[in-house]
């Protein structure tokens, strides 16, 4: 039994070997023609279908292509000419808030957790990988463009997440942060007057 299956798998080598022969005068069996030649317009080919021959069709006048609209506007950017746009252009509202939030502890939190401070679960589980600390004085001292530049290309070890975000998301996020950097930073006197008695403050800084 075992020499008969050796003999088996021998004579398919052979005959798959003798498919590979060197160039053949009769053209193969075309079993699924239209899989081979395909009727499909092809690059600096021409064709008399459009009155100009070209098979290659210029594109619609006005065409945009994705990823650049409106380049030069500071609302897409965060950007003003050469340099990142201090203040957000968008209003902030309660509804930008909500939305802000979502995506911070969507995107934002694995690695720098929900409150901004770098100990997310990624740190957790990878102590190798530190994501920044984003209370520090210095992130707190960005230009709000400078933090949309970051989420939108990344920097560093940081990822890109333009492609998850649309413009009004990542400035909803930058709107969030500077809500968690304002209560990590913030004092009993950024609470109104007539609600200061209800908050229980720690810490000696009035």
């Amino acid at each position: 039994m075992i020499a008969t299956h050796y003999k088996l798998i021998a004579i398919a080598a052979m005959l798959g070997l003798a498919g590979c022969s060197g160039i053949q005068r009769d053209p193969p069996l075309q079993v699924w023609p239209d899989m081979r030649y395909q009727k499909k317009f092809k690059p600096q080919r021409s064709t008399d279908l459009f009155a100009d021959q070209r098979e290659s069709r210029r594109p619609p006048e006005g065409v945009i292509a994705r990823g650049h609209m409106n380049e030069e506007n500071p609302f897409n950017t965060g950007m003003d000419g050469k340099l990142y746009v201090g203040k957000s252009p968008v209003k902030v509202t309660e509804a930008v808030l909500t939305e802000g939030h979502w995506r911070f502890n969507t995107y934002c939190s694995p690695c720098h957790d929900e409150t901004g401070l770098g100990k997310g679960m990624v740190p957790k589980r990878w102590p190798a990988w530190q994501p920044q600390n984003l209370m520090e004085d210095r992130i707190v001292e960005m230009a709000d463009g400078d933090i949309f530049n970051v989420i939108t290309y990344g920097r560093r070890t940081m990822p890109p997440y333009g492609f998850q975000n649309r413009p009004e998301d990542r400035w909803a996020i930058v709107a969030y942060l500077r809500v968690l950097q304002r209560a990590a930073h913030g004092t009993i006197n950024d609470v109104p007057a007539e609600l200061q008695s209800s908050v229980q403050y720690k810490g000696s800084n009035q």
